[in-house]
């Protein structure tokens, strides 16, 4: 990510969100406070355990860094300053007493969040606190949940554990844990925040920044990836053209095959380099290529490792391969949203405005009606995937329910 000119502090990298921004503030100058000998700290203000929730795309991950930045800073004027060490080396993910985790795998389990609790009974190496922020704490299993809850109710000292997860709602996240945490909600940025950030952090034009920001429906990471990456664009223009192929016979069901390929091969190239890395460090730990005694009774005992990694691997493939295809159905279905709006006539944004004209036609060929079972056969074909139905038979089951909806024999 490309760092700003001028350093920005979190007051003013939140300020688009008031509430989010003076919790967040407010949480850190407390725990600044406790550090300090008979300093009265507000206890309602700061609390060891947090949970952020928010839409996909709303800045959860970056609502929690600029949290650890203000944390980190070391700064004695001002609470996030965005200018000292600490607070550069948070926001850029690179600060010693902030870990980051990301999990990768499909569903999160004990193994894993037992390295997370051994890192958060740490103490913090150079800053005044250790920041734990834990990604996609939905996928957690029961157990991993079970495990994690202790040190959630207890944290050690100074750590601070940040959760991020789609909502509240039990099918998103452990309840126990919910009620062991205090709760933040990440709205959606708005569309001139999203546009200054594509600006400002990924150099784009204002042409480019505000296309990205509508057709990301305000997603902060779609938005960066579609002005960052041409094949993404293209990606994303070929699954909109899909639309207009629905009425040329035979053409959409081929345009889909190839479209099923590129995006498989996508999702397995963005990754190719890091998984070879993990392949190729756990080999090298393993001792594999060794010679001398001993050796093959060695390489005999670790491909059981060897297995195990390539079956994970395999689960974050799938993962992977799910999200683009989601990333690719909800392109299509916005042209079809785009139609409903021209037909009705309301005075909102389309999803897709470089695109209008295909949206006109689709509203001027399809009936209202037509247009909610479009929608509804690409909600089916999402479904399908996350049922482990195969990518080409979901889409090409989705392709003939659209021909049928746009009254297409």
């Amino acid at each position: 990510m490309t760092q700003p000119a001028n350093p920005r502090s979190v007051a003013e990298r939140l300020a688009d969100a008031p509430h989010v921004r003076d919790v967040i503030l407010s949480a850190a100058a407390s725990a600044r406070e406790q550090l300090l000998i008979d300093a009265p700290a507000d206890q309602y203000a700061m609390t060891h355990s947090w949970l952020f929730t928010g839409p996909p795309g709303s800045g959860r991950s970056q609502a929690a860094m600029a949290f650890a930045a203000a944390l980190v800073c070391t700064d004695p004027h001002e609470v996030g300053c965005g200018r000292c060490a600490g607070c550069r080396d948070a926001l850029a993910d690179q600060h010693a007493d902030v870990v980051h985790v990301v999990p990768k795998e499909l569903i999160i389990k004990t193994e894993y969040i037992r390295d997370i609790v051994a890192q958060a009974a740490r103490m913090p190496t150079v800053a005044a606190h250790r920041v734990l922020i834990i990604e996609n704490a939905d996928r957690l299993h029961p157990a991993a949940a079970d495990a994690l809850l202790k040190t959630v109710e207890e944290p050690p000292e100074r750590t601070v554990i940040i959760m991020l997860a789609p909502s509240t709602d039990p099918e998103d996240f452990s309840q126990t844990l919910r009620s062991r945490c205090r709760h933040l909600y990440i709205p959606s940025p708005s569309e001139s925040e999203l546009v200054r950030i594509l600006m400002d952090e990924e150099g784009a034009s204002e042409h480019d920044a505000r296309l990205a920001a509508a057709t990301s429906l305000r997603h902060v990471g779609r938005a960066r990836l579609l002005v960052r990456n041409p094949d993404i664009q293209q990606r994303r223009a070929r699954a909109i053209n899909l639309a207009e192929l629905i009425f040329h016979g035979a053409q959409a069901f081929q345009a889909v095959g190839s479209l099923v390929k590129a995006t498989e091969k996508e999702a397995v190239d963005a990754y190719a380099e890091e998984d070879a890395a993990e392949r190729a460090k756990l080999e090298q730990a393993l001792g594999m290529g060794a010679k001398g005694k001993g050796a093959a009774k060695a390489l005999r005992g670790a491909a059981s490792s060897i297995k195990e990694l390539e079956s994970r691997q395999k689960a974050r493939g799938t993962r992977r391969k799910r999200d683009v295809f989601d990333l690719v159905l909800v392109d299509l279905a916005g042209v079809y949203r785009d139609a409903l709006v021209v037909q009705s006539g309301a005075d909102v944004p389309l999803t897709h405005p470089d695109f209008e004209p295909l949206a006109r036609e689709v509203a001027d060929r399809v009936p209202a009606a037509g247009l909610v079972a479009c929608q509804d056969a690409i909600a089916q074909c999402r479904a399908r995937l996350h049922q482990s139905v195969t990518p080409t038979v979901a889409f090409n089951g989705m392709i003939g329910h659209l021909r049928i909806a746009c009254g297409v024999r």
